[in-house]
């Protein structure tokens, strides 16, 4: 196998940042990168991002990932990830993250030692 591409490691390193129960967007993973832009990061998740928790990096509307909504609800159920009742309107009455409880900004989750400290990005190698 070859080599992954230097952004889509550090992407992937960002997602496996992410506790259990939370999510960050493609956005706010490419800030927190200060490098390349949602779709990038959105690329980079659709080609490699199947060995790490995809499913907590996810749309800035909270809309669950096109064809694999069933997997991703599985797994935020199983996390406790916020989530928001569908309207009955909704297509399948699939239920969206409830972003503003589900968001992380990258600092400590609840419980965690570290004090609100953010964990540094992973460094781009030049």
């Amino acid at each position: 196998m070859s080599e992954l591409p230097e952004y889509a490691e550090r992407v992937l390193e960002v997602a496996e940042l992410i506790p259990p129960g939370r999510v960050m967007t493609y956005g706010d993973v490419a800030e927190w990168l200060e490098e390349g832009g949602p779709r990038q990061v959105g690329r980079v998740m659709a080609l490699y991002g199947g060995g790490v928790p995809w499913w907590r990096v996810v749309r800035s509307d909270g809309v669950l990932l096109p064809g694999h909504e069933l997997r991703a609800l599985e797994r935020y159920h199983e996390e406790g990830t916020p989530l928001r009742q569908a309207s009955r309107a909704a297509q399948g009455h699939v239920p969206k993250l409830d972003m503003r409880r589900a968001r992380w900004d990258g600092g400590a989750a609840e419980g965690d030692a570290a004090g609100g400290t953010r964990p540094p990005a992973p460094e781009a190698h030049t």
